[in-house]
């Protein structure tokens, strides 16, 4: 005969170990994602909320879209911000994303350091639009 005789194979030992070795590295990838991704960001979010919720009359901000101003009110939620001499804006707190410039604390307050805090000198063309 020129076709050998073909015996069947046993079959699969019972039990999971190839489902394990297959999740594992499922596993550790998101393990690695967790703390090079997730935990990060997570941490940036938290340090720019208790920024926007320090901020008081005074402080210099970017609002979304890049605009520069300084508190005038804060009413809850929202802010007024004037962004020129007169010109008024009213906000939504969440769209601040940056304080520029700490202003000095209200009624002999101490400030967050402990001393006082100096606003960032900023040259050139930026540096004209913050100085008051």
């Amino acid at each position: 005969m020129i076709i050998s005789t073909a015996y069947a194979q046993g079959a699969a030992a019972p039990g999971g170990s190839d489902f394990f070795s297959m999740m594992l590295p499922l596993v550790l990838i998101f393990v690695v994602f967790y703390f090079l991704l997730i935990r990060p960001q997570q941490k940036r979010m938290k340090e720019h909320k208790a920024k926007i919720d320090s901020v008081r009359r005074g402080d210099r901000v970017v609002i979304g879209g890049g605009i520069f101003g300084s508190i005038a009110k804060i009413d809850g939620d929202e802010t007024i911000v004037e962004i020129a001499e007169g010109v008024r804006v009213r906000v939504v707190k969440s769209t601040i994303t940056d304080v520029v410039a700490k202003s000095e604390p209200a009624d002999g307050e101490k400030a967050e350091g402990g001393g006082e805090q100096k606003p960032k000198s900023e040259g050139g063309l930026l540096g004209r639009f913050m100085k008051k």
